[in-house]
């Protein structure tokens, strides 16, 4: 009865928003509220209402068989995100640069302007480390976007995976001291470590080793909070989960991931250029 009085009341807020069109602000208030209240509640009639579930969260994801193997479902969708770049960039060089032209226009033009983006941005932040790391940069933050896309999906994202992004911290860890060593030697890089005075090493050390905990524990923190407000706003809501959660899925699935790939990619590039400077 409830839900048959609130149809009645959404298709009068509808009305009265329509006839008030030259007030615009309250009109589409109005309209926006009956469009919403009719939306929900012809759900809700015709498919019932929404049982209430209760929410459970784990640190650790779940995890599926496959061939008699214990496989974790971070490992699936990391591999579905690696698929989907790979076909991306078989397509990107077997169509775009297929014949690449000298002076680039269209889509030659905008996939040029993202890689010299990303290689200015890398050599203002890590200056003379190569192309090298550019590609890495790339491939690394091409990886951390796709796996916060398949959040739009519902699924578990990688990177709310404690061991995925300690995974990524990890290959950071090791480059920081790869291109330390390449840059200054083995003695050059003690020194630096030791800088400005010996009794500072053993805390540069502890510093060092803590770089990669504290890159993996920032990037699985954000995206973890990020998918369990989701979750709780979709319990909520209930049968009213229609159009809010997508608005809020534009920031933690959008706009939240490319920030934090901005941070990770902006703190990897710049511990390796304290290692090199």
């Amino acid at each position: 009865m409830i839900n048959w009085i609130l149809l009645g009341v959404s298709i009068l807020f509808i009305v009265v928003g329509y006839m008030m069109r030259r007030k615009k602000v309250v009109a589409i208030a109005l309209v926006a509220i009956g469009g919403f209240l009719f939306t929900t509640r012809l759900l809700s009639i015709i498919f019932g209402p929404q049982e209430a579930e209760q929410i459970k969260f784990s640190i650790m994801p779940d995890r599926t068989q496959i061939l008699g193997f214990s496989v974790s479902y971070t490992i699936i969708f990391t591999w579905i995100a690696m698929a989907v770049l790979i076909i991306a960039a078989l397509i990107i060089r077997f169509t775009i640069f297929k014949n690449p032209k000298e002076k680039p226009e269209g889509a030659q033009n905008a996939v040029e302007l993202v890689i010299e983006t990303v290689a200015n941005y890398t050599d203002a932040k890590a200056h003379g480390t190569g192309e090298f790391l550019c590609s890495y940069i790339l491939t690394i933050g091409s990886l951390l976007v796709m796996s916060a896309f398949l959040e739009l999906f519902r699924v578990r994202p990688p990177t709310a995976d404690i061991t995925m992004t300690f995974s990524l911290a990890l290959i950071t860890f090791i480059f920081i001291n790869v291109y330390g060593l390449k840059k200054k030697g083995i003695i050059g890089r003690i020194k630096s470590l030791a800088s400005p005075t010996p009794i500072v090493f053993p805390f540069r050390i502890i510093s060092d080793l803590a770089i990669p905990i504290s890159l993996a524990c920032r990037l699985f923190g954000n995206m973890l909070g990020g998918m369990i407000v989701i979750d709780l706003l979709y319990t909520a809501l209930g049968s009213n989960a229609v159009g809010i959660p997508s608005v809020f899925g534009l920031y933690f699935n959008v706009f939240h991931p490319l920030i934090q790939t901005y941070i990770f990619v902006t703190l990897t590039l710049t511990f390796i250029n304290e290692a090199i400077e």
